[in-house]
């Protein structure tokens, strides 16, 4: 059977809520597909894009599979948002994600369940399967990615080499100080600016974003995202995180620590067109991972169809 990436109907959730964490975010979560199938969770990507309109619910088939979405800290449905608490900023880490992971899962009552996600999903998949792997089923990630010093360098410095004209623009807009890396310039700016600095910096990040997903044979022209506050959050979020190395350094990094998920089944999926993350990490992962496998999507970058029907199959094998 081949499971295509509109194989499978996006349901809608048949329950949603809220957990209180600590640190005082409501954390958003949603519930889909049925109640007494496998349980998975879906980790979305940015940091802070969110779940969005619910398309993620097209990889996991609703008859079989009970479906846990998590709006993570900061962003979509979950409050506050970034933008409105600028203060929070410091709580939001890899740690405090995992561990409002943990509250949802607890209050929902599974005790293990398969892990997927995308790109920043795939980052926080791994960490929370570093930190809980006797929570952990099986993990299934597309747009692999670990969020290291090498790969935060590529996609805000090195790749300058292959867009030279829109690096030059990222990196004059970014107003750095002397010594200061471009993406700390920015992370600084989207935390502690004014207002009218934060927005001109989120603009100029998103051309940033938009531009180097270009060769994609996907991809469609235009801002990676038209809503002017998403734009922020997304912004806010993803330089905070690169600039700490998701805040996994040196031990704590997931490539040094991939021996210890050796025993956990996984599927890793790429898009050779993948500039913004080159498959070499996840072709780091699986060299050091037995339980793994890796597929590369010869004709895709940052995600795709193709992408999406192999994720599809590789979740459904879980429920098999």
């Amino acid at each position: 059977m081949r499971y295509g990436a509109d194989m499978f109907p996006v349901v809608e959730p048949y329950a949603h809520g809220r957990v209180e964490n600590p640190d005082g975010d409501s954390i958003y979560w949603e519930t889909s597909g049925n109640p007494d199938g496998v349980p998975v969770l879906w980790l979305h990507g940015g940091p802070g894009s969110g779940l969005g309109p619910g398309n993620y619910r097209k990889r996991y088939d609703p008859e079989r599979f009970r479906l846990v979405g998590i709006d993570q800290r900061g962003c979509g449905r979950s409050t506050p948002s970034v933008v409105d608490a600028l203060d929070r900023l410091p709580a939001n880490t890899t740690d405090g994600l995992i561990a409002d992971i943990e509250l949802v899962r607890a209050e929902l009552g599974i005790d293990r369940w398969v892990v997927t996600g995308g790109s920043w999903g795939s980052t926080l998949s791994l960490a929370y399967a570093l930190a809980h792997p006797e929570r952990v089923i099986g993990i299934v990630l597309a747009a692999v990615t670990t969020t290291g010093r090498a790969e935060v360098d590529w996609i805000t410095e090195t790749m300058g080499r292959v867009f030279p004209e829109a690096w030059e623009a990222l990196e004059r807009s970014s107003h750095r100080r002397p010594g200061e890396r471009v993406i700390d310039a920015y992370a600084r700016v989207l935390a502690t600016g004014t207002l009218e600095e934060r927005i001109a910096a989120a603009d100029a990040w998103d051309a940033w974003e938009s531009t180097h997903v270009s060769l994609d044979p996907n991809f469609v022209p235009g801002p990676l995202h038209t809503d002017p506050t998403q734009r922020l959050v997304f912004a806010t979020l993803v330089t905070h995180y690169w600039a700490n190395d998701a805040f996994l350094p040196g031990e704590r990094a997931i490539l040094n620590r991939v021996g210890e998920l050796a025993h956990i089944p996984a599927v890793l999926i790429h898009g050779r067109h993948d500039v913004s993350g080159p498959v070499i990490t996840a072709w780091l992962l699986h060299q050091q991972w037995p339980a793994s496998r890796l597929t590369i999507v010869e004709g895709e970058g940052h995600g795709g169809p193709e992408a999406s029907e192999l994720m599809a199959e590789a979740i459904s094998g879980f429920a098999r």
